[in-house]
């Protein structure tokens, strides 16, 4: 049941993502190479199409849950992609990961178990209850504003957040290097499952005050999630 669902998911998901990528190289300019900071890289599929879709300069990927990085370093890591086993948020230090047993819904946040969309998609993962939901292990999270000064990163053409609910304190860890990133691609969940202490209100207001306008927004099949691209206008693509 588990992968016939999650089959069917990745079949919508791949024509989703093919609309984004068309959408990102009509924002920059596909001659150069790009430089990407990947928030939640997962298993690498967001570095896997972007890998295939343009000529790279730097890709810097985040992926905190130990297990996913160990696959994820194995496969993609190289000279020119850069991998690190921890989170991104405004404030650095030490925080709990709920790894969930679909592990592209981990996440900082804690999940709402009284919602009907959790109780929905974890009987279908989970209909027999062989395992727990979720588990929780300590990872550290950092600064992007503090990474990208680190790494002498002076300007940024994509920066694509997944976090699962923790896309807002991934942003604001950015600070002033803000004005210096071309794109910026979120996900956002408008279920309840998730806690969060943010709307998608609160994103905008900021994206904008910062110079940012939104360029595209679509709808992932079958759930209550939509994927936005945040354009600067103030900086040359």
């Amino acid at each position: 049941m588990k992968v016939f669902i999650k089959t069917i998911l990745n079949i919508f998901d791949f024509f989703t993502q093919k609309k984004i990528i068309n959408e990102i190289k009509s924002s920059l300019n596909t001659q150069k190479p790009i430089s990407l900071i990947d928030v939640g890289s997962h298993k690498g599929e967001y570095i896997s199409s972007i890998k295939k879709n343009f000529h790279i300069d730097k890709i810097y990927g985040f992926e905190p849950n130990a297990e996913i990085f160990e696959y994820l370093n194995k496969n993609f890591s190289s000279d020119k992609i850069q991998l690190y086993n921890c989170g991104v948020s405004n404030e650095k230090g030490e925080v709990f990961l709920n790894k969930n047993i679909e592990s592209s819904s981990s996440s900082i946040n804690e999940l709402n178990t009284n919602s009907k969309y959790y109780k929905k998609k974890f009987f279908l993962l989970n209909f027999l209850k062989l395992k727990d939901v979720t588990t929780k292990s300590k990872i550290q999270v950092v600064r992007l504003d503090e990474f990208m000064n680190k790494n002498y990163i002076k300007k940024l053409d994509l920066l694509k957040i997944d976090t699962e609910g923790f896309e807002y304190s991934a942003i604001k860890s950015i600070g002033s290097r803000i004005y210096d990133i071309k794109l910026i691609h979120l996900e956002h969940h408008f279920d309840d499952m998730i806690i969060k202490n943010y709307t998608l209100s609160d994103i905008h207001t900021y994206l904008k005050k910062k110079g940012f306008f939104k360029l595209f927004k679509i709808k992932m099949k079958f759930r209550k999630s939509f994927e936005y691209l945040y354009k600067n206008k103030n900086l040359k693509i």
